[in-house]
């Protein structure tokens, strides 16, 4: 059977310039887990110590599931986007107070999508990376590479099956991550290197002269540019997390400290109303990130004394 693609040229190419990572020398499912949930968003180069601090702290599901969330999201600063801390922490706590589990994540994809915030992309993951598993995984970096391929964007559906399609027999740990790779350090955003990639002689864009628009746009699993962080409702709730990782404030406090935190200059008497920071507590509040105790606001599983409610 003819392969989809030059799948012994990609691994050829991997071999020689593969990145090393150290998530790629375990197959131990919760450190892959983590490695994913930590990567989303984030560059590799800032995952790396945070990884081995967060598993030398809770190198089990166990571990992270009998810690208060507060602690795991004063664990989780600078990272950004806590809900991926919350959701670790939930999928944990389920693994754990589920019997058939006993702990340890499910091994199939329907049980590992049933967890907290753990969609087909770190499913997949999983599969591939700890298991071994044939399955194709469909991320923003291996996402342009199916669509610039074939020259056209994907629906969701449509980028699965091909990417499942690529995977050769026997082979799914190795060739998931050669794409990671590939899309990583060549067939990036913007301008591809084109020339020494090992589908460039069947990739249709190349092959057609680059045309406008790039098939990767807005193609299955392919991120776009974030707005800027400055400003943002993300920076906001990043702030009040920032101040909430001291302890439990009261309102008007933490709304004062947060305000003046986003300040583009330093004030001496910042206003305790700013809409960012009520809407970001709002937000914070509804996903269960941070909870309030009589007038007190602290991250949720923080302890409150008498003295600051």
């Amino acid at each position: 059977m003819t392969p989809p693609v030059d799948q012994s040229g990609v691994l050829g190419w991997w071999a020689l310039h593969r990145r090393e990572l150290p998530w790629r020398n375990t197959r131990d499912p919760w450190a892959v887990l983590v490695a994913e949930v930590m990567a989303q968003q984030t560059q590799v180069d800032r995952v790396v110590p945070r990884w081995h601090a967060f598993l030398e702290r809770w190198p089990t599901p166990t571990a992270l599931a009998t810690t208060p969330l507060a602690e795991v999201l004063r664990a989780w600063q600078g990272l950004g986007y806590p809900r991926r801390a919350a959701n670790l922490h939930r999928s944990a706590q389920a693994v754990v107070a589920d019997p058939k589990l006993g702990g340890e994540l499910p091994s199939t994809l329907d049980g590992l999508l049933a967890l907290p915030g753990i969609g087909p992309y770190t499913a997949r993951a999983v599969l591939a990376f700890a298991h071994e598993a044939d399955v194709g995984i469909v991320d923003t970096n291996s996402g342009r590479i199916l669509a610039r391929v074939g020259g056209a964007r994907l629906g969701a559906r449509q980028a699965q099956a091909e990417a499942d399609r690529w995977v050769p027999e026997g082979e799914g740990w190795a060739w998931n991550q050669a794409m990671l790779d590939l899309g990583a350090l060549l067939c990036r955003p913007g301008a591809p290197s084109c020339e020494p990639c090992p589908l460039a002689a069947e990739c249709r864009w190349a092959l057609d002269g680059w045309p406008e628009p790039d098939p990767a746009a807005k193609s299955a699993g392919v991120s776009v540019r974030q707005a800027s962080y400055k400003g943002s409702m993300r920076e906001a709730r990043g702030r009040v997390l920032d101040v909430l990782a001291d302890g439990p404030t009261q309102r008007d406090d933490l709304a004062a400290r947060a305000a003046a935190l986003l300040a583009p200059e330093p004030v001496s008497f910042p206003t305790t109303n700013d809409l960012r920071v009520v809407e970001a507590l709002e937000q914070l509040v509804a996903e269960g990130l941070v909870s309030t105790t009589g007038d007190a606001v602290h991250l949720s599983g923080d302890p409150v004394r008498a003295s600051t409610i």
